[in-house]
This record gives structure tokens, sequence and C-alpha cells, in this order.
């Protein structure tokens, strides 16, 4: 038999607190009973009774348990890195009220529906840099997303050789591939697809041997935008606004070539729900299993018999002292 409670000092307490406090009044009764020359032998009935259930009221809130045995549970785990584009161009209102800020919503989404994985953050333009690891403490992720903007970087202009590289590092980082417990490892990018180095297909083997599969979201629209700079707009040489589009072949190309899949934010469709659903699609890929001892709390037998034993004490009367 095991304990899922230990004896505290409250328990130790309330025991001695009961206990001195029977003791007087047995005191008490004794002194009553030797004024009128009497034995008072009932009050030793009621005094077993009343200590028999607080012990078992103690022995209760302690939870016995029986019954122990082995039992294999299989667990599901995932390690999800989220990079986000922080280039000028996320700050277009093609997407209202901006593509970052509904990057940043659909990005507290995805936290809230995957809070019992560990998920990591990074930002990128034409550098990547981790803001957050891997961590299952959801309010230092919703903060870090809170506070993002493209500010935060020098805007070079957008590249997703950097992020894929680094993601490439962080779960490198990790257990080896012949470790008993492999998690399935995601990178889920959000960007407008403006690469400008274009060389994703020289990272598609690489991702694949480790086992990262990539999903893409493709945020802002074909027809385009322009960039706000203050109260204007971002110009090229010519004086002409710069028009920044969704670029969505590179991101789809990155992703159908690690195994992933790539799904649309516009200002009239959201697949952040298919997104959802495809991650939660290939949890049984990858499993841990763990054995561990189960055993049965049966804090209800002493409870019940306690509650009958107090039921018993009200309807029994003991005549103490007869007159």
């Amino acid at each position: 038999m095991t304990w899922y409670q230990t004896i505290t000092l409250l328990e130790i307490l309330f025991g001695v607190l009961f206990l001195g406090l029977y003791i007087g009044y047995l005191l008490r009764v004794r002194r009553i009973a030797a004024f009128f020359g009497q034995r008072p032998h009932g009050v030793w009935v009621k005094f077993v009774l009343r200590h028999l259930y607080v012990i078992l009221l103690i022995i209760a809130v302690l939870g016995p348990s029986f019954g122990a045995m082995k039992k294999e549970i299989k667990t599901i785990g995932k390690d999800i890195y989220i990079a986000v584009d922080l280039s000028a161009s996320m700050d277009a209102n093609d997407v209202q009220p901006s593509r970052l800020e509904r990057a940043k919503r659909d990005i507290l989404l995805l936290l809230s529906r995957f809070n019992s994985d560990r998920i990591g953050l990074i930002v990128f333009s034409s550098e990547a840099y981790l803001q957050s690891p891997l961590t299952y403490d959801q309010n230092a992720l919703q903060l870090y997303t809170q506070t993002l903007r493209t500010g935060l970087l020098e805007h070079g202009g957008t590249s997703f050789d950097p992020v894929l590289e680094l993601v490439s590092s962080k779960f490198g980082q990790t257990a080896a591939p012949e470790a008993e417990e492999q998690k399935a490892r995601l990178l889920v990018l959000i960007s407008d697809g403006e690469d400008f180095d274009g060389r994703l297909s020289d990272w598609a083997d690489r991702l694949n041997e480790q086992n990262i599969r990539v999903f893409t979201v493709g945020i802002g629209t074909t027809d385009g935008s322009r960039i706000p700079v203050g109260n204007d707009f971002k110009r090229d040489q010519n004086g002409n606004p710069v028009i920044t589009k969704l670029h969505p072949e590179g991101l789809a190309q990155l992703a159908e070539a690690t195994n992933g899949d790539y799904f649309e934010v516009t200002e009239r469709v959201s697949e952040i729900n298919r997104l959802i659903s495809a991650i939660n699609n290939i949890e049984g890929e990858l499993r841990e299993s763990k054995t561990i001892d189960v055993t049965a709390n049966k804090y209800v037998y002493p409870l019940a018999l306690a509650l009958l034993l107090i039921l018993l004490d009200v309807l029994i009367t003991v005549k103490l002292i007869r007159i």
C-alpha cells in the first residue's frame, strides 16, 4: 500500500487539538458524575466512536492506494519552431491591419492549440535570430510574439537560407536520431514569400535527413500593396511607390520539398485552421513510450466508513448521568 499524501504538521496539530479538547471534555464529565456519585461508563462508547471516525478521516485525506501495477503510456512529442518574417514588406496592409499584425494573431492561435508541445520563435529578414528557444512557457512565447515589429531587424530584404540554417543547427543540437525518445521536428515559416536568394532546393536534402518538415504560410495578396514608411510609402530610386506582392511559389516549393504543406492567409481566406489540422495529423509518426507505476486511490472507503460512524454518533444517545 502507498499513500498519495504524507502526514504533515497540519494533520498532527489537528489530531493533538482534537485529543486535547476531548480529554478536557472527559474530565468535565467525570467531575460532574463524581458530584452525583455515579460512574459515566457510557462516555467511552462515544470516545471510541469519535476517535475512530477522526482517524478514518485522516486516512482518507492521506489517500491510501492499492493495486500497484506497471502501465505503458505512449505520449506524442513535437518540437515546433515558428519563424516569422520581419522585413519591411510585412508592414503592407493588403491584409488588415497589416501582414505582420495578422501573422502575430495567427501565431498566438498556434500557441494556444499546441500548448503541450515545445515551441520556439525565430525572427528573420536577410538574417535570422532566435527570439525564444524551444520551451513550454506559453507566457513567454506570447510576450515575445506581441512585441514583434519590423523595426527589430535591419531591413535588408528577405532570405529563407538563414532561417533554414538556424533551424537545422538548433535541431542538430537536440537528441541524436538513435535515441529512444524522438519528437516530430517541425518548422512553421510565415512570410510574404519575397525571397531574394532563391536557393531553397539546396536545403531540402539536409532538412529531410534531419527529419524536419516545413509548413509554410504565405501572407498577403498577389495584387500587392504599398509599404508604409512613416506618413509616406516606400519608394524606388525613381520615386515611384514600391508595390510588394505575395510570392507563393518559393514557399510552396520549400514545403513540398520537405514533405510539408503550403497555406495562405489573405484578406478573404485564412488557412490557419488547415495548418493546425495538418500538424495534428502527423502527431502519430514519432512517439515516446514510458512505463509508469499506476495505483488506485481508495480514499472513498475510509471516507464512507467515517461518514457512517458520524451518522451513528448523531443517532446514538448515551445517558451519562442518571438523576
